[in-house]
């Protein structure tokens, strides 16, 4: 008879759900800020999901808890441990952890399963099994997931306790779990910043203060431009949502224009008596563009059509540098005009941006390629960090031989010798670099109230950016390489390592699920476009990564096709996009059904936006539609638990095997 477990009669909702609402507001070395993803599950829910999934209620363990009060005690002792697990800090407490360990094995004759999600995304799950020393399996059809899952759950544990291979000494006397590596991330990443500023740093200016003294530039703010429709005053407008550099009390600094024989110039004024209301902009949502000068009105159509015929440009409207007492907003300067009209690169890796408006606003305006979303200058930034990513592994395979490491297999044939060592530095160096493509293009902006660069995803979207930030590469400021590189470095010192790993390119439908325990987060319906977005992200790591991963990144983007979202614009329309998703769904769920582990329930997330939910209280369409999916595919619902964070609620359900319950 199969025994039911812990989440199919009980949790500690609040203080799970607290823990995840907190754990949006951790940053450094938190595993989500290894490298963007989307819609990822907070830890602390898929850490407390795991365990009660794989632990007995004390109800199935009748000759151990014999009483109803019994039980319920057992209940309050595990819900105690589950409340201290699903903090973060707690997150690394091998005692506390152990404890856990030992929990599982109590119910699972002695033995700790293995844990497979076949929708792994982001990697919450499989890192939390991984976390609570369970064997874990992620596979995803999206190459951009599979290698945020081998830097998170594959590649640690083979390198624990490395000592770094970097020539000059190490920064600690002994290293646990992967902070050698870590340290060597760090290291080769100087290098390789170093290296890329020798190459292209003439390209950065520094900016020249009203004083005289010279600042390294943070950021340029640029504004795209089209001609005006007056034909009595043809000048080149500036498409500006807001001329504030900085609304910060005190440092306030705006960007006042004039017109001069025909042309538009650019002053950055540094008081609070900027403009406000209708004068703080050129182009606003619902109410179209306006001409400065002569305030000429046109429509959104007029500028697509500019844009779709290559009659669009820039102008540079002002210049953020670094300062001993924070921010200097500078107005712009022939030279640093100048030192941006550079030759455009061709680049090889390249695509199509997908034409589905809900997620992509550029190619309406002519912006069709990816390579369009960056600057001549930017083309060249990207192109040197992402080709060096190479050249730092062969400094690093050169100075792991001479530490005496052997030469080894590759990483991606299982090696763990000096090749393999190089191939595992050089991913998380590409990480570093596609994070520095998300501040590193044409669709960011200037946060003119956190005085800070803003990244192109705000959202699971890349929306048209009319005033844009080009950041610098090479400041110590937001948005910088090093910086990048430094997140990557803060998570790899904090991954477990203490059990293995394994993340694998595949259709869910495909793969095999022998003997598995399953708990997944499948795509949400038609919400988020993910193999789309990370073209975004793949054309730069494929570049960087197709000697190391060649199998991961083999194909010129990700993989569409067989791809389960309900995308209308590739399945003809919502009707096909629905039969699609619910077929595909309903085929994957059959096929776990036929392997899986039939001694533990399945675990299946949904999430759903609040406002998707009925005045009744009922879910949405998709939730409905994927517990059809799951019954029509032979599963029995046995619970479900509303799990909560700050963005969403979701919806997490228990399924066990129909045949077995």
């Amino acid at each position: 008879m199969t025994k039911k477990k812990l989440i199919e009669t009980s949790l500690p909702l609040e203080v799970i759900n607290a823990a995840s609402v907190r754990e949006k507001s951790i940053r450094h070395g938190h595993p989500s800020t290894l490298h963007l993803y989307w819609s990822r599950k907070p830890l602390a829910t898929a850490r407390a999901v795991l365990f009660a999934q794989l632990v007995d209620d004390p109800a199935s363990r009748p000759d151990e808890f014999p009483t109803v009060e019994a039980q319920d005690a057992e209940r309050a002792r595990l819900h105690a441990l589950m409340g201290k697990l699903v903090v973060w800090e707690n997150s690394l407490d091998e005692n506390l952890l152990g404890q856990a360990r030992d929990e599982i094995r109590k119910s699972n004759s002695g033995k700790l399963p293995a844990v497979l999600d076949p929708f792994a995304g982001g990697g919450s799950i499989p890192l939390e099994a991984q976390r609570l020393g369970l064997e874990a399996h992620a596979s995803d059809l999206n190459p951009l997931a599979v290698l945020i899952n081998k830097a998170l759950i594959e590649i640690p544990p083979r390198f624990a306790g490395r000592t770094p291979v970097h020539p000059g000494g190490n920064d600690q006397a002994t290293y646990q779990r992967a902070e050698g590596l870590a340290e060597d991330v760090r290291y080769y990443g100087q290098w390789l910043r170093d290296e890329a500023e020798r190459r292209i740093g003439h390209l950065y200016p520094k900016a020249t203060a009203p004083d005289g003294t010279e600042h390294t530039v943070i950021a340029w703010k640029w504004a795209r431009t089209v001609k005006s429709p007056n034909p009595a005053n043809p000048i080149e407008v500036p498409l500006v949502n807001s001329w504030w550099l900085s609304k910060k009390k005190g440092k306030e600094a705006w960007v006042k224009t004039t017109i001069q024989g025909g042309q538009v110039h650019y002053e950055v004024v540094h008081d609070a008596n900027g403009p406000t209301g209708d004068d703080e902009w050129t182009i606003k949502h619902g109410k179209g563009a306006k001409a400065v000068g002569d305030s000429t009105p046109f429509d959104y159509d007029y500028i697509r059509e500019e844009g779709i015929n290559g009659r669009t440009g820039s102008h540079l409207i002002g210049i953020v540098a670094e300062n001993q007492r924070g921010r200097l907003y500078l107005s712009p300067s022939l030279e640093h005009v100048n030192a941006a009209q550079i030759p455009r690169l061709e680049v090889d890796e390249d695509g199509d941006i997908a034409t589905n408006p809900r997620w992509f606003s550029p190619p309406a305006y002519g912006m069709t390629k990816f390579s369009n979303l960056f600057t001549n200058r930017q083309l060249v930034a990207m192109t040197t960090l992402s080709d060096l990513v190479t050249e730092a592994r062969e400094r690093v395979l050169a100075d792991a031989l001479a530490t005496g490491l052997p030469k080894g297999d590759r990483l991606e044939d299982g090696g763990s010798g000096a090749r393999a060592y190089a191939d595992a530095v050089a991913t998380y160096l590409a990480l570093g670099v596609s994070r520095t493509v998300d501040y590193s293009n044409a669709m960011c902006s200037w946060h003119n109230t956190g005085e800070k660069m803003r990244n192109i995803f705000s959202r699971q979207a890349i929306p048209m950016v009319w005033d844009y930030a080009e950041v610098n590469p090479f400041s110590d400021s937001s948005g910088n390489f090093l910086g990048q590189v430094e997140w990557v470095v803060k998570v790899l010192e904090r991954t477990p390592t203490s059990a293995e790993g394994t993340a694998d390119q595949g259709s869910a439908s495909e793969r095999d699920y022998g003997d598995l325990v399953i708990s997944t987060d499948p795509p949400y319906y038609d919400n988020i476009g993910y193999s789309d977005l990370s073209d975004f992200f793949y054309v730069w790591l494929r570049r960087s990564l197709r000697d190391v991963h060649p199998q991961v990144v083999g194909t010129m983007l990700t993989p569409k096709a067989e791809e389960l979202v309900a995308n209308p614009y590739r399945h003809d329309g919502k009707a096909g996009a629905e039969r699609f998703f619910v077929d595909g769904f309903n085929s994957v769920f059959h096929k776990i059904r036929q392997g899986a582990r039939p001694d533990v329930p399945m675990t299946v997330y949904y999430a759903y936006k609040q406002q998707e939910a009925k005045v009744d209280g009922a879910t949405s369409t998709g939730w409905h539609t994927l517990l059809d999916g799951l019954i029509n595919a032979g599963w029995e619902i046995t619970a479900t638990w509303p799990m909560r964070s700050e963005l969403s609620n979701r919806m997490l359900s228990q399924g066990t095997n129909e045949a077995y319950s």
